[in-house]
Order: structure tokens, then C-alpha cells, then sequence
């Protein structure tokens, strides 16, 4: 049975409102995925949507409608802090058509992976050209354990705590990274040129997943990452 939602958020970030504006509406592929807005109120915003509202820097809102009723919007608000610093609001609302629950825990684990993620990209990356890739695990990682499973292959417990630094085999090689996220079913690292992101999507009923924001200069064609890290989620998933 469908019913809306809405998932708020609130966070100080270390950037000034022109900074996380940027990272908001042309630099998502550094914290997100790619996505492209029309710099103007009633512009295209992703996913077919429109932009409801653009203020620079203070406020966007992008919404998308679709038949009975069912519409998903996100908006974001600016406020400037006298040290420089933001307040940004984040507002995710919608409808949901079946499975409520699952999908609205699954959703604000998520929103709060992705801000974590902005964050981090603002303090480390910001405003630097980016390849993001992403790829899903095999069905095998869709298991109550499919997620200890990947830690375990990094060599990281599963209480691992935030600043935690290792070294851990990746698909370049033995990697340095911090651990700048961790959470039961979400784990981010960061090397010197890079946000990896791990998704324990086998705690909503689908494959693990990974995200790669790669800002080194020499950065592959984020298909051929895709593919490496493709083939080491095969041999983790064995």
C-alpha cells in the first residue's frame, strides 16, 4: 500500500553556501552520482524531473511526479554561519508504493551514507574533476551475512570505528585508506585519491554494492573500474 514519507536531515559542513552549492548541483559525481540540473526554476533536474525551485546559494528543490499521485522531491536549503561554515537542511519526501518500511530504512540509512559522503568530498576533494563508477555484488552476497562477508575480505571487524587507518587489497593493489564511515550496513574509506563506498544492501533484500568517486589525475574510464571491481567482488562472493 503506498504512503508518503519524508526523511529531514541537518548538518554544519566546513564549506561556505557557494562551496556545497557547487557540490550540490555540478559536482554530485564527487559524493553522489552524476547528475545534471537547468540552472533555472522550472529547468531539467534529474531522473526526467524538474527543478522546482533554484536560488543560488540558498535553496533547490528538484521534484519528479508520476501517474496517482506519486512524486519524489528533494530539497536543500543553504544558511551561511558567520564562521564560514553552512547549515544545510536536507528534506527527502514522496510516496512509496509498497514494502513502507523496508524501503523508508533502507532510504534513511542511505541519505545519511550520501551526506556523510558530502561531507567528507568537501573537506578532502572538493571542486576536483571526478570518475565515479558504481557496480553490484552477485546474488551470493544477498545473505544475512553478505556484508561481514566484504569486511571480512578487507580485513576490517565489523565494530570498526570512524579514523581507523589500514592497509587493505583492493583492485589496484594493497591500498592505504581511513575509515571515515562505518555503520552496520554502510562502510566508506578514503585513500589519498579516492571515496570508496560499500553498500550492505543485503539488509533490504538486494546485492551488496560499491561506489568509487576516483579523483586521481590518471583516473580509468569508470567503465573499466567498474569491471575491476566487479571481478574482485566475484572472487570475495566465491
Amino acid at each position: 500500500m503506498s504512503r508518503e514519507f519524508e526523511i529531514v536531515r541537518e548538518h554544519d559542513v566546513d564549506a561556505p553556501p557557494e562551496e556545497v552549492w557547487d557540490a550540490l548541483t555540478t559536482g554530485s559525481g564527487g559524493w553522489l552520482w552524476p547528475m545534471e540540473y537547468e540552472p533555472r526554476t522550472g529547468g531539467k533536474a534529474p531522473f526526467d524531473g524538474v527543478v522546482a525551485v533554484w536560488d543560488p546559494p540558498h535553496h533547490l528543490v528538484g521534484r519528479n511526479d508520476g501517474p496517482h499521485g506519486w512524486f519524489n522531491q528533494v530539497e536543500e536549503v543553504l544558511t551561511p554561519l558567520p564562521d564560514g561554515r553552512t547549515h544545510l537542511r536536507y528534506v527527502r519526501s514522496g510516496v512509496f508504493v509498497d514494502d513502507w518500511d523496508n524501503q523508508y530504512d533502507g532510504a534513511g540509512q542511505h541519505t545519511d551514507f550520501y551526506l556523510a559522503t558530502l561531507r567528507s568530498y568537501l573537506a578532502h576533494f572538493s571542486r576536483r574533476p571526478v570518475t565515479y563508477s558504481s557496480t553490484d555484488a552477485p546474488a551470493a552476497s544477498n545473505t544475512r551475512d553478505g556484508f561481514a562477508t566484504l569486511r571480512a575480505a578487507l580485513g576490517l571487524a565489523d565494530d570498526v570505528a570512524v579514523g581507523t587507518e589500514a592497509t587493505v587489497s583492493l583492485p589496484g593493489g594493497d591500498t592505504a585508506v581511513v575509515v571515515d564511515y562505518a555503520q552496520p550496513n554502510f562502510l566508506g574509506l578514503r585513500t589519498q585519491s579516492a571515496l570508496v563506498r560499500f553498500f550492505g544492501r543485503n539488509a533490504f533484500g538486494a546485492p551488496v554494492g560499491i561506489a568509487v568517486h576516483d579523483f586521481a589525475d590518471d583516473a580509468t574510464a569508470s567503465e573499466t573500474t567498474s569491471a575491476d571491481w566487479s571481478d574482485w567482488l566475484a572472487k570475495v562472493y566465491a
